[in-house]
């Protein structure tokens, strides 16, 4: 099998394929699942009939680019768009893919052509990756979870849900070279800072006890593999304690059962269900009787 073929079959066998950014919108067909307010036709490439004019069409692919940033196959997807055929082209010459415009492509196959080594062209590989992990997106992510243990924490001082956070969690895994399946949140955060990814002065909150997965999964698997590897396995999952209501402990969050709509932050509903309760505890002042 020919390695465009091979890059073609991990992005549709990907799990998460069905997920992807620019798939139609089961409601509204004609607009992308990872924004509703985009048409699909944001990633077609330039017809050059001139009914768009240049602004619109600038605006369309930074739309389209805007909805790669969050994709969970970016990565399955640009590595199949700048593979090559067998005549030497790439495989998707046009259009937005990967979150990469016609233009950046090319110059990345013109790189990789006139690498003067193996070694030079794999720096290239390496550099193009390192420039990923350091778009607005991901370093906002890094630098929540340097602050943070609790991934509903991550995700808020990340400005995400925690579906898109740890799914940045999980990208930025492999564009590190680590096994997310194995990877704690420790090693992530070393590896990102010995690459220069992560700045020197940012402080590093330890993960305790027990180690925290990179990134972490629906059911939880891998913080469960990561604790009983040190023998150390949480009777409850991780607690998330509100600042001034720490007598409150947070209930397990349900499992989804379908994929929801736009960002929701569960660290909000936690605090509005603590306020709620709270009223409902403190007793009512007690009435003096009438003279």
């Amino acid at each position: 099998m020919s390695s465009r073929n091979r890059a073609y079959y991990t992005l549709i066998d990907h799990r998460h394929y069905r997920y992807r950014g620019c798939a139609p919108d089961p409601d509204q067909p004609t607009q992308a699942q990872g924004d509703p307010g985009v048409g699909i036709n944001a990633w077609l490439p330039y017809t050059d009939d001139e009914q768009e004019t240049p602004g619109a069409r600038n605006a369309r692919q930074a739309a389209a680019q805007a909805v790669c940033g969050t994709c969970p196959v970016l990565a399955q997807c640009r590595a199949y768009a700048l593979s090559e055929t067998a005549e030497g082209r790439l495989s998707e010459p046009e259009g937005v893919w990967g979150g990469m415009l016609p233009l950046a492509r090319h110059r990345d196959l013109v790189a990789r052509r006139t690498a003067k080594s193996p070694a030079q062209a794999a720096a290239a590989v390496d550099e193009r990756r390192l420039a990923e992990c350091r778009t607005d997106q991901k370093q906002a992510v890094l630098r929540s979870l340097a602050a943070h243990v609790d991934e509903d924490l991550v995700a808020y001082g990340a400005h995400m849900d925690v579906r898109t956070a740890n799914w940045h969690r999980s990208l930025l895994c492999g564009l590190l070279g680590l096994d997310k399946e194995k990877a704690t949140r420790a090693q992530l955060l070393e590896a990102a800072r010995a690459l220069g990814v992560l700045p020197a002065g940012v402080r590093v909150v330890p993960d305790g006890a027990v180690p925290i997965a990179a990134a972490p999964n629906t059911d939880g698997s891998r913080q469960r593999r990561l604790a009983c590897g040190r023998r150390l396995a949480p009777a409850r999952p991780i607690q998330l304690i509100l600042p001034g209501y720490e007598h409150l402990l947070r209930v397990p969050r349900p499992r989804r059962t379908q994929r929801g709509r736009g960002a929701q932050l569960r660290v909000v509903r936690a605090l509005a269900e603590a306020l709620t309760l709270d009223a409902v505890l403190t007793p009512a002042p007690a009435l003096e009787p009438a003279a």
